[in-house]
């Protein structure tokens, strides 16, 4: 550890499990990187639906994490690790962390860290981790989404969402999209989506199976859960793969189970924060070849809807919840 860094740093806790207000700034220990971490001064911190989740309660940290919530930073090295090759003091950094980012200084595995792309602020590349680790491997690795193939993405204008409509738009895809209102519908179609359907207004089982000519699509995307699931097989091809990263609407769900065995439907599904570091790595070397050329040549960019100052966050949160936002909140350092 440098002698200049403060023995305290700014954090905010959640105080109790409940609503936005129970965001609390605190001030706690500076942490120390242990055998294979860095020490990141943060300059900007993403928000994701997990770290609302964890302020009710219903989303507890895994084991070993910080029980602070922020599972994305952005900013500077600080301190590393006497077992950490490959990072130099100040080189901007962007990491995906198990808990720990509304902070001014957190601990991250060197292996879950990447250099901030180029031409991206520190804002921008702490809108990535999160969704972009989640994105491609669900999309890409686990559901094996290849260039010339439909893929419906649900909760379209979400971080992940708006992230996953540019990844798969880039690698070749034909891209669809639900979304909850004309504006959100119209954000998704900017970035790239063929057609975004209000679900709302409309059913997007009818509305996929008209535009693929009854085919259905080759990909699901889903975070809905619940009565989604049996919808999801509906909308499905012969081939087609449901891959589920979020259960919005609930853990429960019939379904008609011959429609797997008919369509010979592939039904996987992952959660990204309590998965090893090793795990993480594999999916961060890849982003570094496959996505960071192309992030830096402009073709993707995290889409940011409004930042908050760190002491703030309860405010964020507020928003969070109101769902009105289209892309990333983060809060500033």
């Amino acid at each position: 550890m440098s002698n200049s860094l403060p023995d305290q740093m700014t954090v905010i806790e959640i105080r109790e499990p409940g609503g936005p207000e129970m965001l609390v700034p605190a001030t706690r220990p500076m942490p120390v990187p242990g055998a294979g971490e860095i020490l990141i001064k943060n300059a900007a911190a993403g928000i994701n639906r997990p770290d609302v989740m964890q302020r009710t309660g219903n989303y507890p940290p895994p084991p070993g994490a910080s029980d602070i919530p922020g599972l994305e930073v952005a900013g500077t090295v600080a301190a590393i690790a006497n077992d950490v090759s490959g990072w130099s003091i100040d080189d901007p950094v962007c990491a995906l962390l198990s808990g720990g980012g509304y902070a001014t200084y957190c601990v991250a595995p060197a292996q879950q860290c990447l250099p901030v792309p180029k031409g991206l602020t520190m804002i921008e590349a702490a809108a990535i981790p999160e969704t972009f680790f989640t994105v491609w491997d669900n999309l890409f690795t686990r559901g094996g989404l290849s260039d010339g193939e439909t893929v419906l993405i649900h909760g379209g204008s979400s971080g992940i969402g708006t992230t996953a409509i540019q990844l798969a738009r880039t690698f070749g895809a034909r891209v669809f999209v639900t979304a909850g209102s004309a504006e959100k519908c119209q954000a998704c179609e900017t970035l790239g989506a063929e057609r975004a359907i209000n679900y709302h207004e409309e059913n997007f089982v009818a509305v996929m199976k008209e535009i693929t000519d009854g085919n259905g699509v080759d990909l699901v995307l889903d975070m809905v859960a619940g009565d989604y699931v049996e919808r999801n097989l509906n909308v499905l091809s012969k081939g087609g793969r449901l891959v589920q990263i979020a259960v919005q609407k609930g853990t429960k769900a019939e379904i008609a189970v011959h429609l797997i065995m008919i369509k010979q439907i592939v039904f996987t599904g992952s959660t990204l924060r309590p998965r090893s570091v090793d795990e993480k790595a594999v999916i961060a070397q890849s982003l570094a070849k496959n996505v960071w050329p192309v992030i830096e040549a402009g073709t993707v960019k995290p889409l940011i809807h409004s930042t908050f100052s760190l002491l703030d966050a309860s405010v964020a949160h507020a928003l969070m919840d109101t769902s009105a936002h289209i892309g990333k909140i983060v809060l500033t350092v």
